[in-house]
């Protein structure tokens, strides 16, 4: 079983281990407080915190938003990726902005590129997000936790709701010790969603598809049931036209887009000129052909803002509805 406070002789060992110049662990471990332990399940693995984790590193952004309405973004001491400025609120910027970045280096397919040594030399007592010369096995044999948001453990069969992103608020609750700043958080995602709901009205009978296309052509990725976009269009009030598709996401040509041809189209990118990404698609032999294309019911939308779930997919929601809201 993973624990979340490293003994001092642990972590300098690491340290020797691992990396050179780490800092000191004079301080000893951190002192447990009330309703600790605490034991979480994350992809399949138990995970205990003897006390809330006071150094986090961030190796993904879906979980600043958590970390934020808690209050506990500041105990991030280091992060690594992409963080795009169009997330966040002022409030949240600010704390991103003094949380050193160590690094936002890509792939060619936008997976983060860090070594273990340098994650490792932080000594943190938890890192949020899995990637992949990033195991929780590796981490895990340096006694450092690891929480992946659960959409995105490997393997996951789990079909997404809006309702994960409650539990996921009340686990990071439970995790930091903040679980009244949860309860009144969730209240408030839930309150937003009446509300987003209410103006979105019944469906629309339209159909939608949710897409990722490659800049420059290329592969176009659509997104099925398995995906946080599945519930995000039925709650805008379309169907999705590839609801009867399991998968969260999949290869797709131009000929099965023409074949479902749906009346709206949501683009998802990572980073970048969203007008290169709508041209990744538009560009495309035949996808003027589309009647989104045609009709200009096209939306770009970072990823995030989609998948996983997080309260940003709620933002994502909001801005999918303002977007194609039908005039009366």
């Amino acid at each position: 079983m993973l624990k979340a406070t490293r003994l001092a002789t642990a972590a300098a060992s690491a340290c020797v281990l691992l990396v050179a110049g780490c800092g000191g662990t004079a301080d000893g471990p951190t002192e447990a407080g009330p309703g600790y332990p605490v034991t979480v399940t994350n992809c399949g693995v138990d995970v205990t915190f003897d006390a809330p984790p006071q150094r986090v590193v961030l190796l993904k952004s879906a979980a600043v938003p958590y970390l934020h309405a808690l209050g506990v973004l500041d105990r991030a001491t280091a992060r690594a990726g992409q963080y795009p400025k169009e997330y966040y609120d002022a409030a949240t910027q600010a704390e991103l902005d003094r949380i050193p970045l160590l690094t936002d280096k890509t792939d060619t397919s936008g997976h983060l590129q860090i070594s273990k040594e340098v994650v490792i030399s932080q000594e943190p007592d938890l890192v949020l997000g899995e990637v992949d010369n990033l195991s929780r096995d590796t981490l895990e044999a340096v006694d450092i936790p690891l929480l992946e948001e659960p959409a995105m453990c490997p393997d996951s069969t789990a079909v997404p709701s809006f309702d994960d992103i409650y539990r996921q608020m009340e686990t990071y609750g439970r995790v930091f010790g903040r679980q009244a700043e949860a309860t009144t958080a969730v209240t408030a995602l839930k309150d937003r969603m009446t509300k987003v709901q209410a103006e979105a009205g019944t469906s629309s009978g339209r159909t939608a598809a949710v897409l990722y296309p490659t800049v420059g052509g290329g592969t176009t990725y659509a997104y099925g049931t398995g995906s946080m976009a599945h519930p995000q269009l039925e709650a805008a009030g379309f169907r999705n036209v590839f609801g009867d598709v399991k998968d969260r996401v999949f290869e797709v040509t131009v000929e099965e887009l023409l074949g479902r041809n749906p009346d709206v189209l949501i683009l998802l990118y990572g980073d970048g000129d969203p007008r290169a990404v709508e041209q990744g698609l538009t560009g495309l032999p035949g996808a003027q052909q589309l009647n989104a294309v045609r009709n200009g019911q096209v939306m770009t939308q970072l990823f995030n803002f989609t998948e996983p779930p997080t309260p940003l997919s709620i933002d994502g929601l909001e801005r999918i509805v303002q977007r194609f809201r039908e005039q009366p």
